[in-house]
């Protein structure tokens, strides 16, 4: 069985078309969507439709709580762009999707950790940007779970971690957000360094082994990034063209 994990659009439709592109040529029996789908300077609705058409099972990100309880004033730039642009209907049916989900038995998805979806489940802050964390820390935030495999987003940080009980973890990136500030003050940033689509494919073989492919696809970037700059988003678009946040 093959299973496509993405994770992290952020409404950056031109990324998700060339992965979908991709997985035309892969043909995943399933494909697992990570959440923070659509909020970003770029393109939510488009990105919206995309994800409607391919039918993937789909977790609530901490983006899409946010655009269906938050007030528009309590909301930051990137969800009030994309409620901006979506309706109601669309926005309450982000909000309902599932904070965690089984894949198979043995494997749970999850955006950020299962009991939160705003904190880091692989990752810690080291010199102002996420580094992976350390193991006994990692399955501190898993908690009780007993999968054999778990997959997460939330950071945009592609990672692959065997904690001392034989649980993996696994976090495909973000396919359209590269880099991103995390938090202002201490100054923390993620980067994946370049600005390729990521994601991963999964290969459940038969003796029960678990392959992983972190793929990282080119796309025209450059037009993300002149999005971002016309949406008055300079910081987005230093991101998507490098995979790196700005230094002052």
């Amino acid at each position: 069985m093959k299973i496509a994990v993405l994770s992290d659009i952020h409404g950056n439709v031109l990324a998700l078309d060339a992965v979908l592109a991709d997985l035309d040529r892969r043909r995943p029996d399933h494909v697992v969507d990570l959440g923070d789908c659509v909020s970003g300077p770029l393109w939510p609705r488009e990105t919206l439709e995309r994800l409607d058409a391919l039918g993937a099972l789909t977790i609530r990100g901490n983006h899409e709580r946010q655009l269906a309880t938050l007030t528009v004033d309590e909301m930051g730039p990137s969800d009030r762009f994309a409620q901006a642009v979506l309706d109601g209907e669309q926005i309450g049916r982000l909000g309902r999707l599932p904070g965690t989900a089984w894949v198979t038995p043995e494997i749970l998805a999850c955006h950020g950790t299962p009991q939160d979806d705003n904190t880091f489940l692989i990752d810690a802050a080291e010199g102002g940007r996420l580094v992976r964390g350390h193991a006994p820390a990692i399955a501190d935030r898993l908690g009780d779970v007993t999968a054999r495999l778990v997959l997460c987003g939330h950071s945009h940080r592609p990672d692959l971690v065997r904690l001392p009980n034989g649980t993996l973890v696994l976090n495909p990136g973000s396919i359209g957000c590269p880099a991103v500030e995390v938090s202002p003050e201490p100054l923390v940033v993620t980067e994946s360094g370049t600005p390729h689509a990521r994601y991963v494919m999964l290969d459940l073989q038969p003796d029960g082994q678990i392959h992983a492919e972190f793929i990282a696809i080119p796309y025209d970037h450059e037009k993300a990034a002149a999005r971002a700059d016309a949406n008055g988003r300079a910081d987005w678009a230093y991101g998507l063209r490098t995979g790196l946040m700005p230094r002052a």
